[in-house]
């Protein structure tokens, strides 16, 4: 985890909180702010042990009052997703690890619907594609391909389970984000925390991480050599393997 919270601080501009986070609108700013730095932590935006950045960061982002930031964050931690630091040099810190399930123990989707589950696959089946497809196509920055590189990197050498799972949803955000589209960055977002809800719910699979890596690695170099097709086909295979493992495992 450690390694994962250096890569994180080293990222430049093109940082995926800069992202992730947009701002959030109207009546439902509190629940909007709750939403999305929830869905950060989870994703491993913000890896365990990381520091939120300052309120005064954060509220500008979202595009909120300090107050109702301080409201989100508060709800965060009644959560058991950070905790908060008080005095000089404090802030907020992130306390959730996602638990993995051991081999042979049964899944548990109570909280979620499968027909909304079925339905995230095949959106995922368009949108990363896609997102793959655009990446490709694009004149991508030195700060893009440093992003796209560095998500790779911490995937590849992730041996942790829990940290791999947060580390493979970074890899597929950095790909959304070097496309230059905020929409996509949106949809992809969506689609990984629901695949996330899913894979939490079945155990790692030593092989299918292995196959992953093989599809991770295939997927960054068309991408960083400009081969659209290619990283567009490469990602449909990733996606379809990932949902037969997910049909096969939750039925």
């Amino acid at each position: 985890m450690d390694r994962l919270c250096r890569v994180t601080a080293a990222f430049p501009s093109s940082d995926l909180s800069e992202a992730v986070l947009r701002p959030v609108r109207g009546h439902h700013a509190f629940e909007g702010c709750v939403e999305q730095l929830a869905t950060a932590i989870r994703l491993g935006v913000y890896p365990a042990g990381s520091s939120l950045p300052s309120e005064r960061d954060l509220a500008e982002r979202l595009g909120v009052s300090r107050a109702t930031l301080r409201e989100a964050i508060a709800a965060l931690r009644s959560a058991g997703l950070v905790r908060t630091r008080r005095g000089r040099g404090g802030g907020s810190v992130v306390d959730y690890r996602p638990q993995v399930p051991a081999s042979g123990e049964a899944p548990d989707l109570d909280a979620v619907r499968a027909a909304h589950l079925r339905d995230v696959l095949v959106m995922r089946r368009v949108v990363e594609p896609g997102a793959c497809h655009v990446a490709a196509s694009r004149e991508l920055t030195d700060a893009e391909r440093d992003l796209l590189t560095e998500a790779h990197d911490v995937v590849a050498g992730s041996s942790d389970p829990a940290e791999h799972r947060q580390a493979d949803s970074r890899f597929h955000l950095a790909i959304a984000t070097v496309t230059g589209s905020p929409l996509m960055v949106q949809a992809v977002t969506r689609v990984q925390a629901d695949l996330h809800l899913m894979l939490d719910a079945i155990p790692v699979l030593p092989v299918n991480i292995e196959h992953s890596a093989r599809q991770h690695k295939a997927i960054a170099t068309a991408v960083l050599k400009g081969e659209a097709t290619r990283a567009r086909r490469v990602m449909e295979n990733h996606c379809d393997d990932t949902a037969a493992l997910l049909r096969g495992l939750l039925g």
